[in-house]
């Protein structure tokens, strides 16, 4: 796959739909990588700007859950536990973990969920909690929901690491 000069891949410019999702799920999640590259713990744990406590460390720990959510507990079906233990913690930085840990964590996360999709229909359908269910109308959801959800959350929070870089040290760009 071609990569940009930093390394990202470049999502498919013609392929199957699978494919093409993957291919930009997987440019955001690197985009995200590249935004947090080079920071020490410190300066991932600096906020935007108050009362928000939203920080680079936070967005990778929060999308190490939104990960674990979607793939793991909603299409796989697994009981698995919240990795912060309670996801109302949102973005607030885990004081018992460093940032190379949460990075870990993310990372084992991302690799799960690509062996999770692995080989599966994007119409296969994976199940909503029931608050969740009466919230969206159905309890079924596709896989294809999923991936369009992920690379859209990715988009958002990956604008938001623009901004929290660009406050750490200065950084803009890709």
């Amino acid at each position: 796959m071609p990569t940009m000069p930093d390394g990202r891949p470049i999502p498919h410019l013609t392929a199957d739909e699978p494919t093409m999702l993957a291919s930009w799920l997987d440019f955001h999640r690197e985009t995200l990588a590249h935004k947090c590259a080079g920071l020490d713990d410190a300066q991932t744990r600096r906020a935007a700007v108050e009362p928000s406590a939203l920080s680079l460390f936070g967005l990778v720990q929060h999308l190490a859950d939104v990960e674990r959510k979607w793939f793991q507990r909603v299409f796989a079906g697994r009981d698995v536990p919240w990795i912060r233990g309670d996801p109302a913690s949102g973005f607030t930085p885990d004081p018992e973990r460093s940032f190379a840990d949460v990075l870990a964590v993310w990372r084992r996360e991302v690799e799960v969920s690509r062996e999770i999709c692995a080989g599966r229909s994007l119409d296969d359908t994976g199940r909503l909690s029931a608050e969740e269910a009466a919230l969206m109308g159905s309890a079924a959801i596709s896989l294809r929901w999923i991936l369009v959800h992920l690379i859209e959350e990715y988009a958002r929070h990956n604008g938001h690491a623009d901004l929290l870089r660009e406050r750490v040290d200065g950084v803009t760009g890709p």
